[in-house]
């Protein structure tokens, strides 16, 4: 971690990706070249139920611009424009969907020593804006993130989050929903060797008085091989299993299964990746 607290979505981020990242039951295929030039082509399919959707990014970078052309099969084509350092701790980000005219975005973020923020709009006549800002260090972060419609004169989000971290122990608290839930998470590193982990997640919805409770844990059965899986409350469960087995090229076994009906078919997906 860095010297600095970071920007919001980093609050609770090691619990999220330990629970949730790499967990897929659909099928995927992903490949990804690279040039020395710095130009990656990736091709993505993803056979959801019957639908098989795909897609190819080409990035391109030139100092310390880079540039994404995402086509999709739904006919879209998503342009990111990312100049990182454009001045110190400065990072500006441009998007735009055609051909969705409504679509272009722009996003300023800052990272400083004891303070992160994030501020984005769209390039629409009434657009969106949203603000999200952090102080604090390394050790201790207070933030929070807001959305203001300013066609309707709404605040449409108020979220406020805290972020505890002392040596392999992080802990997350975050209240969202305009304060209508409480989200709970935490993130323990067991054995740094193995790269072994353990989470866990506790939500809590005030209106419906509904509570989910998600536990994991991560595990490295040699360099090149990481077992994850996790339980929640409603009883389902997801495992997966993940070889290296080139540089840079992981295959990626994972399951699902419901244990509270457990006569029932269990959803089983595989995913191959290139990552970078």
């Amino acid at each position: 971690m860095g010297k600095g607290p970071g920007l919001y979505t980093d609050i609770g981020k090691k619990a999220r990706d330990l629970l949730y990242k790499d967990h897929n039951s659909d099928q995927k295929l992903s490949i990804t070249t690279y040039s020395p030039a710095g130009v990656a082509i990736t091709s993505t399919g993803t056979k959801k139920g019957e639908s098989l959707l795909g897609d190819v990014v080409f990035q391109l970078k030139q100092k310390n611009i880079t540039t994404d052309f995402k086509v999709s099969t739904d006919n879209t084509v998503l342009i990111t424009a990312t100049v990182d350092e454009a001045a110190p701790g400065l990072k500006s980000i441009f998007s735009f969907k055609a051909p969705d005219q409504n679509s272009g975005k722009i996003e300023l973020q800052y990272l400083h020593d004891y303070a992160g923020v994030s501020t984005s709009m769209g390039l629409t006549q009434n657009p969106t804006v949203n603000f999200s800002g952090v102080i604090g260090n390394n050790a201790l972060a207070v933030g929070t993130d807001v959305s203001f419609d300013t066609k309707s004169g709404n605040f449409t989000k108020i979220n406020a989050g805290l972020n505890f971290t002392k040596d392999d122990l992080i802990a997350s608290l975050t209240l969202n929903d305009k304060g209508d839930s409480v989200n709970a998470s935490y993130y323990h590193i067991v054995n740094p060797l193995f790269n072994t982990a353990v989470g866990a997640e506790v939500n809590h919805k005030f209106s419906s008085k509904v509570n989910t409770i998600t536990v994991g844990t991560q595990h490295s059965i040699d360099p090149l091989t990481m077992v994850k899986a996790r339980v929640n409350s409603a009883g389902i469960a997801n495992a997966l299993i993940q070889h290296e087995w080139s540089p840079k090229s992981f295959f990626t076994v994972s399951g699902e299964v419901d244990t509270k009906a457990i006569d029932k078919s269990a959803k089983v997906g595989l995913a191959l990746s290139l990552k970078p």
